[in-house]
C-alpha cells in the first residue's frame, strides 16, 4: 500500500486526519480523538488558527507562563514567557525578584538597521560594473518608491544601497547590499518586497547597457538576511559587589569571582558557551513566541553574533570594577509589534497589552532582559548549588505525570522531596513504595 497522496491540501480537516491514522496511525485507536481534543470550541477562533500555517490537522499547546517582579529602566513589568521547558519561567521569576531591590535592569537600543541582499553573477570587468551601479543608483532607488512609500511616512525605508564585490570569497559573486529601517514591524515581507523590485530593476538597466552581452549578469537570489548586527539591544545589571550577599549565602566576593569565571569560561571555550547561550535563549525564545514573533530567525542571528569575532562566544559578559559587579549582554533582535501574528493571534494582542503595547525597540529592550535574567539565575546555580537541584525539583511534576500519579501520591512526593535530592530512580521508588503499602 502506498502511503503518498495527490491533492492532499484540499482535503478538508477530518478528511486528512482520516487519511493521517489510517496511512500512519493504524494501530492507535486514540489518535483522532487526541487530535480533536485540541480543537478549540469556538469554531472562529479554530478557523483563525487552522488558516495560520497549511495543512492544520490540531493545535499544539504551550504554557503560558508569566514572570512577574521585573525592574526594567524604573518601570515594573511581568513577562509573558510560553516554553515547555520546567523551571525556565522560576529561574526568570526569581532572577527578576533578586534584582529589583539592587536597581532593576538597565537596557538600550544599540541600533535598529536591517539588512537585505540580492545575490548575483557577473563574469564582466569588475570596474565597469561599479560605474555603472553608481550611474544607476538613483533609479534603482526611485523604482523602490512604491515599495516604501508606507514605511518612509512612518520613518523608516531604506538606509543605504551598496554593490558588494565578493568575487575573493566565490568566483564571479556580487550583492546589492541594503540596510533597512522598519520601525515597528520586523519588516521581512516589506525588505524581501524591496530586494525583488530591486534585482528586477538592476538586471533591466544592466541590459539597457549591456543588449549585446545579456549573459554577463544573471541574479541568484533576493532575500533578507537573519545577522542583524546592527539591530542590536544591550541589558545590564549591576550593584556593589557586598550587595551579593543573599546569593545562597556563599560570600559575595567569592561569589562574584566565580560568577566572573564562569561567564569568562564560555568567553573562551565553545563547549561550554554553546549551552551558556541555549540557557540565554531560553528566556528570549519563551518571550518571542509569547509575542508572536520567529524565534528561529532570532536564534539564528544570535547564534551568528555570538561568532562574530571568529569563535563562538558567550553572548553575556561579567565584570568587577572599583567594587562593582556588572553583568551584561548585547544581542541581535529582530522584532515586530505590528503586523503577522500580533494582530492576528488573541493571546499574542493580549501578552502584548500586558507589555504596555511596546514599539518594537521597547520589545527588544524587554526581550534583551528576559535573556539576561535567564542566564543569571542559571550562571548563578551552577556556580553555587549546582544546576540539578533546582531544575528536578521544578521537573518532578513532570516525573510524576509521567507515571500517572494521584493528587494523594503527588501531595506526598512533593513533602518528601523537599528535603530529598530529585532524581528518576528516586521519584520511581518513593511512588512504587506508596502503591506496595496501599496494597498491603
Amino acid at each position: 500500500m502506498s502511503n503518498t497522496i495527490q491533492g492532499f491540501s484540499r482535503l478538508t480537516k477530518k478528511e486528512k486526519i482520516v487519511w493521517l491514522t489510517a496511512t500512519f496511525l493504524p494501530e492507535n485507536p486514540e489518535a483522532t480523538h487526541i487530535l480533536k481534543q485540541y480543537w478549540n470550541d469556538d469554531s472562529t477562533l479554530q478557523q483563525l488558527h487552522d488558516e495560520f500555517i497549511e495543512n492544520t490537522i490540531s493545535n499544539y499547546y504551550l504554557p503560558l507562563g508569566i514572570a512577574p517582579n521585573f525592574l526594567i529602566n524604573n518601570k515594573s513589568f511581568a513577562i509573558p514567557m510560553a516554553i515547555e521547558e520546567s523551571s525556565v519561567v522560576a529561574a526568570a521569576s526569581k532572577a527578576a525578584k533578586f534584582w529589583m531591590s539592587r536597581g532593576g535592569f538597565k537596557a538600550e537600543i544599540l541600533g535598529t538597521e536591517k539588512i537585505g541582499q540580492v545575490h548575483f553573477t557577473y563574469s564582466g570587468n569588475a570596474e565597469l560594473l561599479k560605474q555603472l551601479f553608481e550611474a544607476k543608483k538613483a533609479i534603482l532607488l526611485e523604482d523602490l518608491k512604491p515599495h516604501t512609500a508606507s514605511m518612509e511616512k512612518r520613518g523608516g525605508g531604506i538606509t543605504s544601497l551598496t554593490l558588494v564585490n565578493k568575487t575573493k570569497a566565490l568566483d564571479n559573486y556580487y550583492q546589492l547590499h541594503v540596510t533597512f529601517e522598519t520601525r515597528d514591524a520586523m519588516g521581512a515581507n516589506f525588505i524581501n518586497s524591496c530586494l525583488e523590485q530591486l534585482a528586477e530593476s538592476w538586471l533591466r538597466e544592466y541590459r539597457e547597457a549591456h543588449s549585446n552581452n545579456k549573459a554577463d549578469l544573471n541574479i541568484i537570489m533576493s532575500i533578507l538576511s537573519n545577522y542583524v548586527p546592527g539591530c542590536i539591544a544591550k541589558a545590564e545589571v549591576s550593584c556593589p559587589v557586598s550587595e551579593l550577599s543573599e546569593a545562597n549565602g556563599i560570600d559575595p566576593e567569592v561569589f562574584a569571582a566565580k560568577f566572573i569565571q564562569a561567564v569568562n569560561i564560555a568567553e573562551v571555550e565553545p563547549y561550554r558557551a554553546v549551552t551558556h547561550n541555549k540557557g540565554i535563549m531560553n528566556g528570549i525564545d519563551a518571550v518571542v513566541l509569547a509575542t508572536g514573533n520567529d524565534f528561529r530567525a532570532i536564534e539564528a542571528g544570535a547564534h551568528a553574533y555570538a561568532s562574530k569575532n571568529g569563535s563562538y562566544s558567550s553572548l553575556t559578559h561579567a565584570t568587577v570594577e572599583n567594587g562593582i559587579f556588572k553583568f551584561w549582554i548585547e544581542i541581535p533582535l529582530a522584532l515586530g509589534t505590528v503586523g503577522g501574528l500580533t494582530k492576528l493571534h488573541p493571546l499574542v494582542k493580549l501578552n502584548l497589552e500586558m507589555l504596555g503595547n511596546p514599539s518594537a525597540p521597547q520589545l527588544m529592550e524587554i526581550i534583551a532582559v528576559a535573556g539576561l535574567a535567564q542566564n543569571f539565575g542559571a550562571v548563578k546555580s551552577l556556580t553555587t548549588t549546582g544546576i540539578q537541584k533546582g531544575h528536578m525539583k521544578m521537573h518532578l511534576m513532570n516525573m510524576l505525570n509521567q507515571l500517572q500519579a494521584t493528587p494523594e501520591e503527588k501531595e506526598a512526593a512533593m513533602l518528601y522531596f523537599k528535603t530529598h535530592k530529585v532524581s528518576h530512580s528516586a521519584v520511581n521508588s518513593l511512588i512504587s513504595s506508596i502503591r506496595k503499602s496501599e496494597t498491603v
